[in-house]
């Protein structure tokens, strides 16, 4: 496990560097990544980061009523992005093409992944974010 203290959101782009090359190196066989973390403690604006990072050429935003969002990295991989926030089963999940994107050799961060944990693959990377109560961020990944 790591973790990786975010300071303010002056340091995001410091915080999606330093998760990126981690998982290049300790988790190289997996681009399934889960954001588990109550509302509001910045999963959007971690991802939004991590994008930005991974050079997408396409405005990142929060995919909550189109439940996943397909972006184009510079170098032509997609990356996506899942918000299932609404969605109530695995069932809803899969009729809208999850299962083709979890296992397309693609990024995959998906927030509120509780309802698709079955379907996930099992290398999936889990990240953690909390907030302390000096409004810093703490990203835990395993």
């Amino acid at each position: 496990m790591k973790e990786i203290l975010v300071n303010s959101l002056e340091e995001i782009s410091n915080a999606a560097k330093e998760f990126l090359d981690y998982i290049s190196k300790e988790h190289k066989d997996s681009r399934c990544v889960i954001f588990l973390a109550p509302m509001g403690t910045g999963k959007t604006t971690f991802i939004k980061a991590l994008c930005k990072e991974l050079k997408v050429k396409d405005e990142v935003s929060s995919p909550t009523f189109a439940i996943v969002n397909e972006y184009l990295r510079e170098n032509g991989e997609k990356v996506y992005h899942f918000d299932l926030y609404r969605i109530k089963d695995t069932e809803e999940a899969m009729a809208a093409g999850a299962e083709e994107y979890l296992y397309s050799d693609s990024y995959c961060f998906i927030e509120w992944p509780e309802t698709i944990m079955n379907i996930l693959p099992e290398n999936y990377i889990e990240v953690k974010i909390r907030e302390t109560r000096d409004s810093k961020r703490i990203i835990s990944i395993s």
